[in-house]
C-alpha cells in the first residue's frame, strides 16, 4: 500500500480534490435550481447533460491524449472545469446550466481517462489491486467530503461555486508538478455492442439499468431533496449516504461474487435495491427512513456495476476483456443519460415519491431479467469464473480496463497456485 502511495500520491490527491469539486457542483445545482424556480423537468435536463458530455468525452479523450499528450489534456480540461464552475451562478438559466453540464461532463471524462491510464501505467502486477482500491477510496472520500462542505455557505450566493472551482484548480498542481513520467497511451479496439450483447445479454441489460439508477443518485438526489423540502444539511447527509454505503458493501459483495452463481447474486442485490426504493417511496417522509432507503439503494446498486462486469468476463477470453470495457461503459452511459430525464418526468407526474419508485421499477426489472436468464443457459463453475474487481459507475473505460487487467492477473495467479 505504501509503495503505491509513494509512487502515485500526487495523482490520488489530485483526484480526491477533483471529486470534491465534482460532488459539490452536482449537489449544489440541485439545491440552487430549486431556489431559482427551475421545474423538475428542467433540472432533469440539466442533470442528464452531464452524462451526455461524459459519454462523448470517454470516446474523444483517447484521441486527444494521443495527439497532444497527458499533461496538455490535463491542463486544458482542468482549466475548462474551473471556468464553468465559476460561470454557473452568473447565468442562472436552464439552457446555460445544461451547456455547462455537457462541458463539465466532457472534461471530467477526459480527466478520468488521463488519470486512470496514468495510474495503470505506474502500477505493477503486484500493486495493481491496491492501486485500484486506493483510487476508488479517494474518489469516495472526495464525494462524501463534498457533501459536508455544502453547509459552509448559503447556496443562494457565490461562495459555494467558488470553492469547487478553487479545489479543481488546486487538484492539478500536485499532478502536473509531479516528477512521475507520462506514459505512452494506447487503447484496445472495442468489441461491438452486438458482439457484447450476444456474449452476455444480462450484462448488457444490467449495465443499461444500473446506468439509470446511478444517474438518479449522482444527478437527481439533490433535486429530490429540494422537492421533498429537506434542509441543505439534510440533503448533504442524504446524498452522502449513497456513497458511504457503496464503500461499505463493495468488498463483502465482491467476496460473495467469487463464491456463488453471479446471476443469483445480481438478482438478490437488485431485489434489495428495489426494496430500498419502496422504503424511500412509502416512508420517505421520515428523514431516518429516508437515510435508510438511501443506504440500502447506494450499498446494493453501486456494486452491481462491478458484479455485471465480472459476470460478463466469465464468458470472455482474457484477450477480449479489455476490448469489452468500452462497450460496457457506453451502454451504462446511455442508461445514465436517460435516467435523470425519466426521474424528472416521474417526479413531475407524482411528486418526490416518483424518485424512489423509478429506482424500484428498474431494479425489479433487473430481478425479472436475471431470473429469466438463469433458465437460458447454465452458470459457469466457480473454477471457470474470473475474480471480482471493484470499480465505480462514474469511472471511464480506462478504469474498467484497469480492473480487467487486475482480474486477469488474479485469475492467472490462482490457476498457477
Amino acid at each position: 500500500m505504501f509503495q503505491v502511495l509513494s509512487g502515485a500520491w500526487a495523482l490520488l490527491l489530485g483526484m480526491m480534490l477533483l471529486q470534491v469539486g465534482n460532488g459539490m457542483q452536482g449537489t449544489l445545482l440541485g439545491i440552487r435550481g430549486a431556489l431559482e424556480g427551475f421545474s423538475t423537468l428542467e433540472m432533469s435536463v440539466v442533470m442528464s447533460s452531464y452524462f451526455l458530455g461524459f459519454l462523448f468525452g470517454s470516446r474523444m479523450a483517447p484521441e486527444m491524449i494521443r495527439r497532444v499528450g497527458h499533461v496538455r489534456v490535463f491542463a486544458a480540461l482542468g482549466s475548462m472545469i474551473s471556468a464553468v464552475l465559476i460561470l454557473y451562478p452568473t447565468v442562472t438559466e436552464p439552457w446555460a446550466w445544461s451547456l455547462g453540464r455537457v462541458l463539465i461532463g466532457f472534461c471530467f471524462s477526459g480527466v478520468y481517462v488521463t488519470a486512470e491510464s496514468w495510474l495503470n501505467n505506474s502500477a505493477t502486477n503486484e500493486t495493481r489491486g491496491k492501486a485500484l482500491s486506493l483510487y476508488m477510496m479517494v474518489q469516495m472520500v472526495g464525494i462524501v467530503s463534498a457533501q459536508a462542505m455544502m453547509v459552509l455557505a448559503d447556496p443562494s450566493g457565490y461562495v459555494l461555486f467558488v470553492i469547487p472551482s478553487v479545489l479543481v484548480s488546486l487538484a492539478f498542481a500536485p499532478i502536473l508538478l509531479s516528477v512521475s513520467p507520462t506514459p505512452a497511451f494506447d487503447t484496445t479496439k472495442p468489441l461491438t455492442l452486438r458482439q457484447i450483447m450476444k456474449i452476455s445479454p444480462l450484462g448488457c441489460v444490467g449495465m443499461l439499468l444500473t446506468g439509470g439508477v446511478f444517474a438518479a443518485q449522482f444527478g437527481m438526489a439533490a433535486v429530490y431533496g429540494s422537492e421533498a423540502g429537506l434542509s441543505v444539511g439534510q440533503i448533504s447527509t442524504f446524498v452522502a449516504s449513497f456513497y458511504v454505503a457503496a464503500v461499505v458493501a463493495q468488498y463483502p459483495l465482491g467476496w460473495l461474487s467469487d463464491r456463488m452463481d453471479r446471476r443469483k447474486l445480481i438478482a438478490a442485490v437488485s431485489l434489495v435495491t428495489g426494496i430500498g426504493g419502496l422504503v424511500g417511496m412509502l416512508l420517505g417522509d421520515n428523514f431516518w427512513f429516508l437515510l435508510l432507503a438511501a443506504f440500502i439503494v447506494g450499498g446494493s446498486s453501486n456494486p452491481l456495476y462491478s458484479l455485471l462486469i465480472a459476470y460478463t468476463n466469465d464468458f470472455l477470453d482474457h484477450d477480449d476483456m479489455a476490448a469489452a470495457a468500452g462497450g460496457m461503459v457506453f451502454i451504462n452511459g446511455l442508461g445514465a443519460i436517460a435516467g435523470p430525464l425519466m426521474v424528472g418526468w416521474m417526479m413531475g407526474a407524482m411528486g418526490p415519491g416518483g424518485y424512489f419508485l423509478y429506482i424500484a421499477l428498474l431494479m425489479f426489472a433487473m430481478v425479472a431479467y436475471a431470473v429469466y436468464r438463469m433458465t437460458q443457459r447454465a452458470a459457469p463453475t466457480i473454477q471457470q469464473t474470473d475474480s471480482y474487481a471493484p470499480v465505480l459507475p462514474s469511472s471511464s473505460p480506462m478504469a474498467v480496463e484497469f480492473a480487467q487487467e487486475y482480474a486477469i492477473e488474479t485469475a492467472q495467479e490462482a490457476k498457477e497456485d
